[in-house]
């Protein structure tokens, strides 16, 4: 899970103005969490989207309809073998930083 600027799990807010920085889900039936490396708006509920995301590890049907999927990775899974081979801390986060440095965004990439 990344995107929170304030690296609590807590922080961050959506880039519409909105008073309490959240937007509302965007769930599409066609958009499921089918296969490894799906992205995903991380939320605390419905509704309560902000700048946080995650890409999965694996196919996580359990959360179809919960999370807003909004993308996938089309290259690069190695970066996410190497990710999920991290040591973890009991709450799960990574015992080291890490940092997102550079992405490519395609126009359509849910495209098939």
């Amino acid at each position: 899970q990344g995107g929170d600027p304030t690296g609590t799990g807590k922080g961050g807010r959506s880039i519409y103005a909105t008073p309490d920085g959240k937007f509302p889900d965007e769930i599409v039936d066609g958009l499921k969490h089918s296969k490894r490396g799906m992205l995903a708006m991380a939320n605390s509920g419905p509704n309560t989207n902000r700048s946080q995301f995650y890409i999965s590890y694996k196919a996580q049907p359990s959360l179809n309809g919960k999370y807003s999927v909004f993308g996938h990775v089309i290259d690069g899974l190695e970066v996410l073998d190497r990710l999920e081979k991290l040591p973890v801390d009991a709450q799960d986060r990574p015992k080291q930083e890490v940092k997102v440095n550079k992405i490519t965004i395609h126009a359509n990439p849910m495209a098939t």
